[in-house]
């Protein structure tokens, strides 16, 4: 399966698990809400300091699991993420990406966004972007 078949899936069904590696080698699984955002997976992180986050600085290879709500249907993307935040981008540019990715990864729009972009920086919010190396799963429609 490719990326282009899996993202109609994944910009309808967002929750997900991204799995990453620990430093001795063992699997760290975590609950995400996720989507598709330029070809890409992708969710936000709001704690920079978060086991996953630590792992992927560490070591970019992960997978990401998104399934349907009754787990029938899924889609793996494993692949290499890309961690941006208020750190390594422009401020206005991790606004615009930080909301365009919320929207990616929700079916609805944030009841206050100025609210959301202060809560992005207070957090110190990361985007996750996985480059689509390898992409399987179950899809029945």
């Amino acid at each position: 399966m490719d990326f282009e078949r899996a993202r109609p899936f994944m910009e309808t069904h967002h929750r997900g698990v991204i799995a990453t590696q620990r430093p001795d080698g063992a699997a760290h699984s975590s609950i995400v809400v996720c989507g598709a955002y330029e070809g890409k997976a992708a969710f936000v992180s709001v704690y920079p300091r978060s086991q996953k986050i630590r792992n992927l600085r560490r070591n970019p290879n992960c997978t990401v699991l998104c399934v349907t709500d009754d787990w029938r249907e899924w889609v793996s993307v494993e692949g290499v993420a890309t961690l941006l935040d208020y750190g390594n981008m422009d401020g206005e540019e991790a606004r615009v990406m930080l909301r365009r990715v919320y929207m990616a990864c929700s079916d609805t729009e944030h009841p206050d966004w100025e609210e959301y972009d202060q809560a992005m920086i207070d957090q110190e919010a990361v985007i996750v972007l996985v480059e689509p190396k390898r992409v399987y799963g179950l899809l029945r429609s």
